[in-house]
């Protein structure tokens, strides 16, 4: 067995995974799962720069994760890098100071390796089910891109697009800034325009339509879950493999825009970092289940962290 650390920095959060690795079957036996909230695209699609007080949120959850990698003495280390390190002018400045905390580069990967990686974490473990039909349909929603993903035992075809719940949100509601709280018609209607646009390219190169389960991942998606389940705090145990049909996340989606900051932070199984930036998530959510015609979606919370740990081991 071998001890492996794989973190995950996206647009909205970084996250860590820490487990026992089997080289031989790809197994993972889990010690340690955490993630934090730090929004380092914070101003990106406008600026094109990562933000100072960004970097150093994220460069504070790296001391933290360093602190656990060490505790618990993984032996190797991998760190991702997505939607957001791609964009930025300075990202070397990012990639330094990674690099100086966790002694590892992070790897700055493309939207196609990012889909990969979600797809494997996502469905090794679907394997063998008879209650779920293939092709599958992957979808990652982040905060600042969102992939596609349809295979069976492996990729088929893969897409990532610019639209997620920080990009949206940033791009959309925030007027002097300040989120619209709630937002108006019009806002909502430009963002349904951006996914569907989204939709649109991702159509060219994923067949949205031909897949028979939809997988959803990431945190706009356990959130709704969530709060269909109406779970009184998260939990992810009964999150993961949970289905929420298409009817329930139009209900969430319609609820959520027609609330207040303060009515969103209420429900207990919302993380703070998402209060602001889950109304414009389940939008894309039910855009895309309206899009490939899925009447539910089934939820899980192994995702491109756990493809990476795989792509360790």
């Amino acid at each position: 067995m071998t001890r492996v650390a794989a973190v995950d920095c996206g647009t909205n959060s970084i996250r860590l995974l820490i487990a026992d690795a089997d080289p031989a079957t790809g197994e993972l036996e889990e010690l340690d799962r955490r993630m934090t909230i730090v929004r380092l695209g914070q101003g990106v699609d406008r600026t094109g720069r990562f933000a100072p007080e960004a970097l150093e949120r994220t460069f504070a959850a790296c001391r933290e994760y360093a602190g656990v990698i060490e505790e618990l003495k993984a032996e190797r280390v991998r760190f991702v890098a997505t939607s957001a390190s791609r964009d930025v002018s300075n990202r070397e400045e990012f990639v330094q100071g990674v690099k100086d905390i966790l002694g590892v580069e992070p790897e700055v990967i493309t939207g196609d390796q990012e889909a990969e990686f979600s797809f494997d974490g996502a469905t090794r473990e679907l394997a063998g089910r008879d209650d779920l039909d293939r092709p599958y349909l992957v979808v990652d929603i982040g905060g600042g891109s969102t992939e596609f993903v349809v295979g069976d035992d492996h990729v088929r075809a893969a897409r990532s697009v610019d639209v997620g719940c920080v990009r949206m949100t940033e791009r959309h509601l925030v007027v002097d800034g300040e989120v619209t709280d709630p937002p108006t018609a019009a806002q909502v209607a430009a963002i349904r325009a951006d996914v569907e646009a989204a939709l649109d390219l991702a159509e060219e190169t994923v067949p949205l339509t031909g897949a028979r389960t939809l997988v959803g991942l990431a945190g706009s998606v356990t959130t709704v879950a969530a709060i269909a389940l109406g779970l009184e705090e998260y939990d992810s145990a009964a999150i993961h493999h949970s289905r929420i049909s298409l009817e329930r996340v139009r209900e969430i989606t319609a609820m959520l825009l027609a609330s207040t900051h303060d009515q969103r932070a209420a429900f207990s199984v919302m993380h703070p970092g998402r209060v602001d930036v889950i109304a414009a998530g389940a939008l894309v959510l039910q855009c895309v289940m309206e899009r490939a015609g899925a009447r539910e979606v089934v939820v899980s919370e192994h995702d491109i962290l756990d493809g990476i740990g795989w792509s360790i081991a």
